[in-house]
């Protein structure tokens, strides 16, 4: 099967950045996790029609500045997970055909349940998330994201407002299933259709349940 070499270059550098975590359990690279993130994305997933299914580079957020919380809840979707017990992590995104639509999704698993407990820190992060600003003309204000039922547990939220002058929107899930923490970003400007961010996350959860 073909893999992308973007996917198995994310997944080899997300490894050797585990190793550098701090306390807690230790970050430990493990061969055959990285191998199934790597067979995981490398499967065309079924997002909302007008969605590119071949993975492009991992989604960078688009202002340099944001509060420590604001950052925490959105770096997993970029692949910067948070490190304690990572064993593996990997970071795509796909091209939506809406006015600067994307999607990204990150897949971090770990050790010892710690994907539960990461999960419950980026919930309690994503509550003290109120707004993010930044010269040039950035102000997106974070409201709730009504969620139905995603993997094992989810949270969500969403940002609205100018990004750099211009209308800009993004909504933001965090899930787990099992061991995995599954994080999604749905952007666009103007506006994102919150059924399509449904779709995009229900698409990534499945590529990690199957």
């Amino acid at each position: 099967m073909k893999r992308e070499p973007g996917i198995i270059a994310c997944v080899l550098l997300a490894g050797v950045l585990a190793g550098c975590g701090g306390g807690g359990t230790e970050s430990v690279l493990d061969a055959q996790a990285m191998a199934q993130l790597r067979e995981v994305l490398s499967k065309e997933p079924r997002l909302p029609d007008g969605f590119t299914v071949k993975p492009e580079q991992a989604w960078r957020m688009p202002f340099g500045q944001a509060d420590g919380n604001c950052r925490a809840v959105l770096e997993p979707a970029g692949g910067q997970a948070p490190s304690q017990a990572l064993t593996a992590q990997a970071a795509v995104s796909y091209q939506g055909d809406g006015l600067g639509e994307q999607a990204g999704v990150g897949l971090a698993r770990y050790a010892d349940g710690e994907a539960a407990t990461h999960l419950g820190d980026l919930a309690e992060a994503m509550t003290e998330c109120h707004a993010v600003r930044a010269s040039g003309g950035t102000d997106l204000r974070l409201r709730e994201l009504p969620l139905e039922e995603a993997g094992d547990e989810a949270v969500g939220a969403r940002l609205r407002g100018r990004l750099n002058g211009y209308p800009y929107a993004l909504d933001i899930v965090l899930s787990r299933v099992g061991d995995t923490l599954v994080s999604v970003v749905h952007t666009g400007m103007n506006d994102v259709d919150s059924g399509r961010t449904r779709k995009v996350v229900e698409a990534a959860v499945s590529m990690v349940s199957a």
